[in-house]
């Protein structure tokens, strides 16, 4: 064996068992000669017996009991791609030192060893030192870790070093994750992920913005996690920019790709502008004030401002009044120069407002004739005292005449004043009519035909419910608009109506008294005719104000079972209720109590009435108002932005908004429009004198909002008047530009008939329309017809805005025959299952059974998509039962033109046999 050939492993772990059980250096010599002696060559022994005599000090004497301890052990090292690591160890005393590597003694020649002798205490020192190369770690890749460690020996015993761990340093390219790039608004909290790629050692962490290293410590905006994710605790502007993630070790450094944060500011308002000074120098104008969208102004993408800019009201300019003389004073008495005066004022009028000031003297003098100009003093005193005498009888004749004047101006004022309130009491008297209320109640019993389809029969022996207000059939036939040549608003007939398990309060306006009395109702108005009251119980019901389009559903179980409440519904009038309106805004309904507030219930009501916009929220910011109990006006919903979670929810129709309310009170919807191209529906009404027996024919062209509740209102108050409806309303978009409504009357026969009117046209102010404030807002043509024998007229009314579109509409009837709308006459209270179309033991099966998410999706989402309210998808879901709430709903629009057919149909299309019940005409039902 030749001197250079590692030590065998055999020969390695005899020597260290020799180390461990013989204490002298020359046992171990002996031992490991006759090893070798036992070994096939010699001179494989004869080196051996070499080697190991260079790694071996002889201890003097005085160190011979010493165990030898380690000033330097080997360090954990990292193999930096394929540079070789040194491990050293140095111990004192030792007589040998060796590494061992895994478990294996390194061979001698892989040793490079240095002795010294330590000057302070004279002991030997030995240091040994070895490399580890790349391609010894990766020998036992994936096995274990490398590692080595260094033995010492003495004569009195040996000594291990601690162990010293190899390993190849590497970093992985990439991240395994890296940031991503945000979009934040101002002083928002920032989130920035970061996981460094694999590596050993494990990866730093630093970050960067726009190259520049981030430093947490002199910014303290900044904080980087643990798990080196990095935080902005508050965006700021000077924090936009490109974000990197920077991971290093010894071995490389590796950059994320760079995320951008962008920090946006959304833009506010300004305070607005002082109004400018109105545009008309004289009567009617505009003025309008303006803001800014500056504080903040939108940085960086932010959302401008939402709203308008500017603003514009109606204004009056107060217009120059040039002045005028009064009349010439009498002339004074001839004085003693010969002369004598008179004077005027500047007084009728007072120039004002910038008028010019009267031109002319206001002093004029006449020189005396000779006989008035006195002689002498005793003339003159003569003179004096005559025209004393008489000046004085003057004054005293102009007081008593001022006197008379002014009690008979006072008797006059008295005697208007008494017409004018004893025509106000008869008219109040007569729009009030309570015949509805009033009206006789007769037993009627209903026999259904084929009974036997309906097996399933309510058990209404459980509960005893009393029931308030004029209750009909379910199925009476709906209320529509007839032509008739009576009476305008005809007396209702009384009808025969049915009463179940309960009574009606013998006096209806006891109710709205009593109600009035409450602290929290005595704003509501004692209109019997506008108010609809009743009581109910868990199986619900439905409260309506007949011609008005306002209605309560109350579903069943909306009241908790053994509760009994008496729930009133009433609309309020505009002047009787003002809401805060500013600036564009604009009410888009009537103002609708209903209540008492704050009963408990455990499913929402849906409160439907009237609205008289285009519908189209890209043009509108329309807000549900509640009132509160302290009278205060709240904005509760924004349309188009309900959320399922708060106890009230809009669904919007063409011309009827349906609120799902989980609380009674007073409610309005307020419209505000985004720009010019919205507008607001008016309803156009035409009424007539019902009898004309003079040459002079009155056209009073109403402009309303269109709303049924506003037009039951013109038709009461045209009924006091006596008078006609001539034409069907017509229907006109008023769009928010700012201009006036004109109006005019062509192409009459000139053979027969001629306009009283000086101008061409009629105008609305814009302002009054807008803003609905004003009560009754309409337009009196007077025309002449030429013979008393002329009954036709036909002519084309034209109606625009200034600027605007308009639309023309042709008249064409017989003054004599004038033919008008009939009020709707349904009843006002309807409670248990005469309020509603399908029965409750059916509905309470078809809710169980379309409540139950279905695979195939035959459930209640399929019934909603067929009844085309999709759009509400996830509010029904919100609730505890979606097929209940879509039924409410569906019984809330169709109650009076519902078939319940069709909705036997949908139920059979989607598969559930329930529907079959229902296959019975409406008058079996």
């Amino acid at each position: 064996m030749d001197s250079t050939t590692p030590l065998t492993q055999p020969r390695a772990h005899k020597a260290e068992l020799c180390h461990c059980q013989l204490y002298s250096m020359q046992l171990c010599l002996s031992f490991f000669t006759l090893s070798v002696h036992l070994s096939a060559s010699v001179s494989s022994s004869a080196s051996f017996a070499c080697s190991e005599h260079t790694a071996t000090a002889t201890l003097p004497a005085a160190f011979s009991d010493l165990l030898p301890h380690f000033l330097v052990e080997p360090e954990d090292e990292y193999i930096v791609k394929n540079k070789p690591v040194t491990l050293t160890c140095r111990s004192t005393p030792a007589t040998q030192i060796y590494f061992k590597c895994n478990g294996e003694w390194v061979h001698q020649d892989d040793h490079l060893i240095e002795r010294t002798v330590d000057p302070a205490t004279a002991l030997p020192v030995m240091q040994v030192t070895i490399d580890i190369t790349r391609q010894q770690v990766e020998k036992i890749f994936g096995l274990d870790e490398y590692w080595c460690q260094c033995v010492a020996w003495s004569t009195t015993g040996t000594q291990k070093s601690q162990k010293a761990y190899i390993r190849i340093a590497y970093l992985r390219k990439n991240f395994e994750e890296e940031p991503q790039g945000k979009e934040v608004a101002l002083d928002q909290e920032v989130l920035l992920r970061c996981h460094p790629p694999e590596g050993v050692p494990q990866a730093e962490v630093e970050w960067q913005r726009n190259e520049d290293v981030i430093d947490p410590a002199s910014d303290p905006n900044f904080f980087i996690t643990t798990d080196h994710n990095l935080v902005i605790k508050n965006a700021r502007l000077a924090d936009t920019g490109n974000y990197t993630c920077v991971a290093k070790n010894i071995v490389a450094r590796r950059k994320s790709t760079s995320a951008t944060v962008l920090v946006y500011v959304n833009g506010g308002w300004s305070t607005w502008t002082t109004w400018s000074s109105c545009s008309a120098v004289c009567g009617r104008g505009w003025q309008k004030r303006s803001r800014s969208c500056t504080n903040p102004t939108p940085l960086n993408g932010g959302t401008s401002c939402e709203g308008q800019n500017v603003q514009k009201s109606a204004c009056v300019a107060t217009c120059p009044v040039d002045g005028g003389w009064s009349e010439w004073s009498k002339w004074s008495a001839c004085g003693a120069d010969c002369s004598m005066w008179r004077t005027r004022e500047c007084t009728q009028p007072s120039p004002g407002t910038g008028g010019k000031e009267c031109q002319g003297l206001d002093l004029q003098s006449l020189n005396c004739t000779s006989e008035q100009c006195p002689q002498s003093e005793c003339t003159t005193t003569h003179i004096l005292l005559t025209y004393s005498s008489i000046h004085g009888a003057e004054d005293v004749a102009l007081y008593v005449g001022m006197v008379a004047v002014a009690l008979c101006l006072t008797l006059l004022l008295i005697v208007v004043v008494l017409v004018y309130r004893r025509k106000k009491e008869g008219l109040d008297a007569d729009v009030a009519d309570s015949s509805i209320l009033t009206t006789g109640f007769q037993p009627m019993g209903i026999k259904p035909k084929n009974s036997h389809l309906l097996t399933i029969q309510p058990d209404l022996t459980t509960t005893t419910t009393s029931y308030q207000g004029t209750l009909r059939s379910r199925h009476d036939a709906p209320g529509k608009f007839s032509m008739t040549n009576g009476p305008l608003l005809d007396p209702l007939p009384n009808g025969s109506h049915t009463l179940h398990n309960g009574k009606l309060n013998s006096d209806p306006a006891e109710f709205v008294s009593r109600l009035s009395t409450q602290t929290y109702f005595k704003t509501l108005p004692r209109d019997v005719a506008n108010t609809s009251y009743g009581t109910f119980n868990f199986l619900g019901g439905r409260l309506t104000i007949p011609s008005t389009g306002i209605s309560l559903l109350i579903p069943p179980e909306a009241i908790p079972r053994g509760k009994i409440y008496e729930i009133y519904l009433t609309v309020q009038r505009k002047e009787d209720l003002r809401l805060p309106l500013a600036g564009c805004q604009t009410l888009l309904s009537p103002v609708v109590s209903c209540g008492p507030p704050g009963v408990v219930l455990s499913r929402p009501v849906i409160l439907s009435m009237d609205h008289c916009f285009d519908a189209c929220l890209d043009n509108w910011a329309v807000r549900l108002k509640k009132q509160n109990y302290e009278g205060v006006w709240e904005d509760i919903l924004l349309m188009g932005e309900e959320l399922v979670s708060e106890p009230y929810y809009c669904q919007l129709e063409a011309e009827t908004c349906r609120l799902f309310s989980e609380q009674l009170g007073t409610f309005a919807l307020v419209g505000e429009s985004l720009h010019m191209g919205a507008a607001k529906r008016l309803r156009l009404v035409l009424f007539s004198d019902a009898y004309c027996s003079t040459l002079e024919y009155n056209i009073r062209v109403y402009c309303m909002d269109d709303t049924q509740d506003v037009f039951k209102e013109v038709m009461q108050m045209e009924r006091q008047l006596g008078g006609r409806l001539i034409d069907e309303p017509h229907v006109l978009l008023f769009k928010d530009s700012y201009h006036n409504l004109r109006l005019s009357i062509h192409d009459m026969p000139q053979a027969h008939w001629r306009s009283k009117l000086l101008a061409g046209y009629q105008e609305i102010p814009f302002y009054h329309i807008w803003n609905g404030s004003q009560r009754y807002l309409h337009c009196t043509f007077t025309l002449e017809r030429l013979s008393l024998s002329t009954c036709e007229l036909t002519c084309q009314l034209c109606v625009w805005q200034v600027e605007g579109e308009g639309q023309s509409f042709s008249l064409d009837f017989n003054i004599a025959k004038v033919t008008f709308l009939l009020m709707d006459s349904n009843a006002t209270a309807l409670a248990g299952p005469s309020a509603f179309q399908i029965p409750y033991l059916i509905r309470q099966k078809i809710c169980s059974s379309l409540d139950a998410p279905c695979p195939n999706g035959a459930d209640w989402r399929m019934l909603a998509q067929r009844l085309k309210l999709e759009r509400h998808m996830s509010f029904f879901a919100s609730k505890a039962s979606p097929t209940s709430v879509i039924l409410d709903l569906w019984e809330a629009q169709h109650f009076h033109s519902g078939n319940i057919n069709q909705l036997a149909t949908v139920m059979a299309d989607i598969g559930k046999q329930e529907a079959m019940i229902f296959l019975v005409s409406d008058g079996e039902c």
